[in-house]
């Protein structure tokens, strides 16, 4: 057993307590409870974030301010660094092409991130790979768009998207009718036919370098419906076994073809049939995987970094049912945050705040989230409505 252990340890110290370096484009909450993880392991870790105030400046070795999408803040960023990974796949690509040549480990890739930046190439991804999907067309701007509905090559209503940029909510709207396009930017987008589904869904796929794949339970999402952004997320979701299986199995499949490394969080619609159609992905930690932190033996950030550094995959399974509430900026307030009513709901069992460390809330804002572990997700969704209900996210009078 002592040589067993002997013949290991170089294989994974190399990471740990030492000069390797891991970079991360991106210093917002993802960073930071990906910071909480290579503190765990005692991993150097450096960031880069356009805000000073960045979530993640207080917790990494080395903090940057600086644009992710300029090529040169990133490449010089990128050549301080081993192992490079994003919390945000907004970023300047070529830099990332030109640091991968030069032997930096780009994960995800650039290959991969160039297919899921832009919504409209992400759908056409899925097209030609066979993966179901929603039907859409791509516009090129506004008037396109408008051309496209007076000629009927776009029927009413539709979802349409932003193929860039957009995010929690934003740069997704439901066009009725043809005097909704006022309100829209004049931008590249996607009108996307509605489905009708049951629910919508989400798998977190984990994937290492050596195409070592594992998948979490699939999650079941309830959006705010004025925000348009997620609410409520349930693990496990209340949906059959079947529907389950091919959640996961189309995820894994998702995975493959994007051949990505690290995470990637799979958005799902389940049909009314119970066909399963791909949304969308973000190739990072998710918010759907949020509730994991308290819930599953591996949370998904500790995944992410094993994942990114070729270590072998935690386990996905849950010990308890979780729910997570996301906490947002209360509609009305803006300005410096107070979060009200925050003791009462550290009162309740299995309830555990997570708060973001952003200074200035506004409406919908993301500044924190709640979980609530549970043997019974029925009561745990109770205990999540009670929270919702209770803490209030709003600004100093």
């Amino acid at each position: 057993m002592q040589h067993y252990l002997f013949f290991e340890t170089p294989i994974m110290t190399h990471y740990f307590s030492s000069n390797f370096t891991l970079g991360i484009l991106g210093g917002g909450q993802l960073g930071k409870m990906l910071l909480y993880e290579t503190r765990k392991y005692d991993i150097k870790t450096h960031v880069l974030d356009p805000s000073k105030e960045a979530p993640c400046a207080i917790g990494c070795n080395h903090f940057e301010q600086g644009d992710l999408n300029d090529y040169d803040t990133v490449y010089a960023f990128g050549k301080k660094v081993d192992v490079l990974t994003v919390e945000i796949e907004t970023v300047n690509l070529p830099a990332l092409r030109q640091l991968q040549k030069e032997g930096v480990k780009v994960y995800p890739s650039p290959e991969t991130l160039e297919n899921i930046q832009n919504k409209g190439v992400q759908k056409l991804f899925y097209q030609k790979h066979n993966i179901p999907t929603a039907s859409f067309q791509r516009f090129a701007n506004k008037a396109s768009l408008t051309e496209g509905i007076a000629t009927d090559a776009i029927k009413l209503p539709f979802v349409w998207k932003s193929t860039q940029g957009g995010y929690d909510g934003n740069g997704v709207a439901i066009i009725k009718k043809g005097a909704d396009l006022a309100k829209l930017p004049d931008t590249e987008c996607i009108a996307e036919e509605m489905v009708d589904f049951k629910n919508e869904l989400a798998v977190i796929v984990a994937r290492n370098p050596n195409g070592e794949i594992t998948t979490y339970p699939v999650v079941e999402m309830e959006f705010h419906p004025i925000a348009n952004q997620v609410e409520y997320v349930l693990c496990p979701a209340r949906i059959s076994d079947a529907v389950a299986q091919k959640a996961r199995a189309i995820a894994e499949k998702v995975s493959h073809t994007f051949e990505h490394v690290g995470l990637l969080a799979v958005e799902l619609f389940q049909t009314q049939d119970d066909e399963i159609l791909v949304n969308e992905v973000a190739p990072r930690p998710h918010n759907s995987g949020h509730y994991s932190i308290e819930a599953s033996y591996t949370n998904q950030f500790e995944q992410h970094i094993r994942a990114i550094l070729d270590l072998p995959l935690g386990s996905t399974a849950s010990k308890a049912a979780g729910i997570m509430v996301n906490l947002s900026g209360a509609e009305g307030f803006e300005g410096k945050v107070v979060y009200k009513n925050i003791e009462a709901i550290m009162k309740m069992e299995g309830v555990t705040p997570h708060i973001y460390g952003k200074k200035e809330t506004r409406p919908f804002r993301k500044m924190g989230h709640v979980t609530i572990i549970h043997d019974d997700i029925n009561e745990a969704r109770k205990i999540a409505e009670k929270v919702k209900n209770t803490i209030l996210v709003c600004s100093q009078s």
